[in-house]
This record gives structure tokens, sequence and C-alpha cells, in this order.
């Protein structure tokens, strides 16, 4: 029974959040309110977004642990696109602009990592850090408040009273699981991260596949800039640190094998719905300022158990 949960980490991840809910529940029948219930869903969208990047990432037999510091960069860079004290440039400028920054980021993680043969680990690693320095220039220590409205509407607009976040969020699930299932391309990510040198053979061009992950994390992420950045009242350096460990920890929970070619996005799904409710979970059971802390250690705990998990699995295996 263990062994089939594991393997169907989406099953096993859905019967945990229900009996976590009904534990958490019971307790303080208020988590189960519709303002909570939203606020979660909210909340989740701009992870489960890039989740959906980093999972293709994951499954091509790569990892990018720089969404987080790009975020801060798109952040930065939209905010000074658009406000009253700064370029002013219109709102449709300004996202377009956005999310070819985004794909650039990403494409540029892709070139070190398909074409220069660089370890993705060093290649995120290290623009992790250049890019969070390069946030904190841009900012130069200021924070940005004037946004306009056309620009708020992304992070706090309602379409037939849901959030647009909430829209946008399908509508990239409903790509992503196009892209997966019914796209030449995404059956050739999941052969290259199974077995890169027989999809090599198979005549796959892997480096351009690997582009292609990077550069869709690097768009995804920008998507996510604008539905949750004008959610807040400013914009400052410090947006996105953090959301790298978060993301990761999701994606692997979900069950995206680290060594590449599994992973489905019911499973991510489920991690994030999990890992983004964990924090909520605990203020409802009253830890008060202890919270943060213990929601830090648990991921932690779940992205080790996780990746022991797939070990056993595939010892078990063999």
């Amino acid at each position: 029974m263990i062994t089939y949960l594991l393997r169907h980490r989406a099953i096993g991840l859905f019967l945990f959040i229900g009996l976590l809910t009904t534990v958490v529940s019971s307790i303080n029948p208020a988590f189960l309110s519709a303002q909570n219930l939203r606020d979660i869903a909210v909340q989740a969208a701009p992870v489960c977004i890039i989740s959906c990047g980093v999972m293709l990432v994951l499954v091509a037999g790569e990892i990018d642990i720089s969404v987080g510091s790009m975020m801060g960069v798109l952040a930065a860079s939209m905010g000074i696109m658009v406000s009253a004290s700064r370029a002013q440039l219109p709102p449709h400028v300004a996202i377009a602009l956005t999310l070819l920054i985004g794909i650039g980021m990403g494409l540029f993680n892709g070139l070190l990592v398909a074409y220069v043969g660089v370890p993705s680990i060093i290649v995120t690693l290290g623009m992790l850090t250049t890019l969070r320095g390069l946030t904190e220039i841009i900012m130069n220590g200021a924070w940005i408040t004037d946004l306009p409205e056309e620009i708020r509407f992304l992070g706090t607009g309602t379409i037939l009273s849901i959030p647009l976040s909430l829209w946008t969020t399908a509508c990239v699930l409903a790509v992503t699981m196009w892209l997966i299932h019914r796209t030449p391309i995404g059956r050739r990510i999941y052969a290259t991260g199974s077995n890169p040198q027989a999809a090599q053979l198979a005549g796959l061009s892997i480096k351009s596949i690997k582009l292609f992950v990077f550069a869709w994390t690097g768009l995804l992420t920008a998507v996510a800039t604008l539905v949750s950045v004008p959610q807040l009242s400013v914009v400052d350096s410090g947006i996105g640190v953090g959301t790298e460990l978060l993301v990761v920890t999701c994606v692997v929970v979900g069950g995206v094998s680290v060594n590449g070619g599994v992973g489905t996005l019911s499973g991510v799904l489920c991690g994030v719905a999990l890992m983004t409710m964990i924090s909520t979970v605990l203020i409802f059971l009253k830890l008060g300022e202890h919270a943060t802390y213990w929601s830090r250690a648990i991921q932690g705990l779940f992205i080790l158990g996780a990746i022991l998990a797939d070990h056993w699995i595939s010892n078990h295996k063999k």
C-alpha cells in the first residue's frame, strides 16, 4: 500500500491533504471558510504557475533554482517601467517587456546549460546570486508604490468574482497539460530526462529541448510576477526571496524525480496545494510567531522525504 502511494504521488498527497484539512477544520472550523480557501488559492497561484515550468526542467534532467531571483528582477523592472515617477511606459508595453525579460533570462540559463555545458545547478545558483544583486542595484534601496490601476488589476482584479490570478493559473495548467500530453515536445522532454543517450541516438535535439524548458520557465516566472506583485502595496527588492526553495519543494514533493524523466502535473498541483497551505494550517493551529519557522522546517523535511522516497522506489524496482 505504501509503495503504491509513493509511486502514485498525486493520490497519496490528495489523501494526505484531505486528512490534514479534516484535522485542522475540526480544531478550527474557520479553516474551511470561503474567504480562507480563496486566500490559500490566491497564495498558491504564482507558485503553481512557476512550478509548471520548473517541473519540465526537472523532467528534462536539469534544475532551476534561480526563479526567485528572476522574479525579483522582473518585479523591479516592471515597477520602474510603469511607475508614474519613473519611466511611465504604457502598461501593455511594460507587460510585453516583462514577458520578454523573463524569456531572455530563461534563454540565458538554457544557453549556458545546453550549449556551453555548464551544470544547471551551477548556472542557476550563480544566477540566483547575480540577479538578486541586480535587483538591489535596480531598486537602489527605494520602494515603488505608484503602480497604475491597469497593472494593479492584474493582481487584484476579478472576472465573474474569481481572481484574475486564478484564471491565469488555470490557463497555464491547461497549456502545460496540452504541451505534455498532446505535443511532440512534451514526449521529447520526458525522453530526454529518462535516457539522454537513447534520446540523442533517436535523433532528438537535446540542446534545443533543454533550451526550451528553461525559456518556458522564464516566461512562466514573468507571468507569475505579473499576477502576484501587483497584489502588494509596494514593490521592493525582497520580492521572490525563498520562492525557488518553495517551488522546488512543491515539484519534488509532487513526485517529479530529481533524476529526470518522471513526473505528473496532477502530482505537482497536489504538491503546490499542500506546501502553500502549510503556513495557513500552522496559523490556524495557533502557533503564532513560530509558524514561519515551523513552515521552513516542514518544507525541508518534505523535500528530504520526497528524495528519500524516490531513492527507495528506485532501489525497490531494481
